[in-house]
């Protein structure tokens, strides 16, 4: 059932990523040849107007086949007015752009289907203090619930960790329900050692308190869930962006970049756990689709737009040799990842 519900969500995401090209190809007068959901060979086909719509037999990818464009053959020309080839340089641009902005726009709306239907989240329910800590100095007890810092509403334990990084005051003025009361306490944050969600060695401002494990359901209005979900996208966004940084780098190992068999597992436990938690995991996939597309590596859409950046500056081609030598290496270094990530899968799996 895992399996079953993964591929339909990735062709779901492909479907919506390939649709953004599609609509913005004929928007500028470009004909679309073949709308696939899949590669390989075809199990479905129907043409409509001048677009052949496939499904294909291996559910992981898809494609639009513009007239004049050919991603193992970037060289590939053609001169009709319905080509590809013959849009201006900021019109590919665009039709480029649009395949990675349907993605995160995909992951808007189910953010803001989230937010309407709602969401679990950790309650601001004290569940442990830590001796010595400017909390236990405070006073905070087991089971305190936090109503407000600095004037600041806590809706969810994350809002108390958000709010006190973001406070320039030195003491901290945190309203605090116990036993039915409402008391103030004033507490100075202590820099502690800790983790960033990469594992990394940070400094932080910390109190010394750890939550109860309560939730609470974080739920809004329908016109409320459009800031929640503007939010959510925007760190999402950023989220994954700054994880493609630090594996670059290296400050995140290798060995943590997944294949086709997390996406696989992660979806079926998300399915477990229900429709909200598998739209937060689809919405998070949407937009690493729509920021992985984006990476200047000539195969995918941000190498195509780099090349028409240099179209545009230089005001002619790129080398054809040059960018057909660029496209194998790029086809050449997504395979090589691929193959990387299902690696990391097997060794996980066996080890665990």
């Amino acid at each position: 059932m895992g399996i079953i519900t993964s591929l339909l969500v990735l062709s779901f995401l492909v479907f919506f990523h390939e649709f953004g090209h599609f609509l913005m190809a004929r928007f500028f007068g470009v004909r679309v040849e073949v709308f696939s959901i899949g590669f390989g060979k075809a199990l479905f086909r129907k043409k409509i107007g001048q677009t052949e719509y496939l499904i294909s037999a291996i559910p992981l990818g898809g494609y639009v086949q513009m007239k004049g464009q050919n991603d193992l053959d970037p060289t590939f020309k053609n001169e009709d007015d319905d080509s590809y080839n013959t849009k201006k340089p900021w019109q590919r641009i665009f039709i480029l752009l649009a395949g990675p902005f349907a993605n995160i726009f995909l992951a808007f709306l189910l953010y803001i289907l989230v937010g309407v239907l709602g969401i679990e989240k950790l309650a601001p329910t004290v569940g442990k203090v830590i001796k010595d800590s400017p909390a236990f100095q405070a006073n905070l007890q087991k089971d305190d619930k936090i109503l407000e810092i600095d004037n600041h509403k806590i809706k969810i334990w994350n809002d108390i960790g958000t709010i006190i990084k973001s406070s320039p005051n030195e003491i901290l003025s945190v309203k605090i329900e116990r036993n039915g009361k409402v008391l103030t306490k004033n507490l100075t944050p202590k820099i502690s050692d800790s983790e960033n969600m990469f594992r990394e060695k940070i400094k932080k401002k910390m109190i010394g308190i750890a939550p109860s494990g309560e939730r609470v359901l974080l739920q809004y209005s329908f016109f409320g869930s459009f800031s929640y979900a503007y939010h959510e996208t925007i760190f999402a966004t950023t989220m994954i962006v700054q994880s493609i940084k630090k594996l670059i780098s290296g400050a995140v190992p290798a060995d943590q970049l997944g294949g086709v068999f997390s996406i696989v597992d992660y979806t079926s436990k998300a399915a477990s756990l229900g429709i909200v938690p598998l739209l937060v995991f689809t919405a998070l996939l949407s937009v690493n689709l729509g920021v992985l597309n984006l990476l200047p590596i000539p195969a995918l859409d941000g190498g195509h737009i780099i090349f028409n950046l240099y179209e545009m500056i230089a005001k002619k081609p790129p080398n054809e040799d040059i960018m057909y030598k660029l496209t194998i290496f790029g086809w050449i270094l997504l395979l090589s990842l691929m193959f990387f990530g299902l690696y990391n899968d097997i060794v996980r799996f066996f080890s665990s």
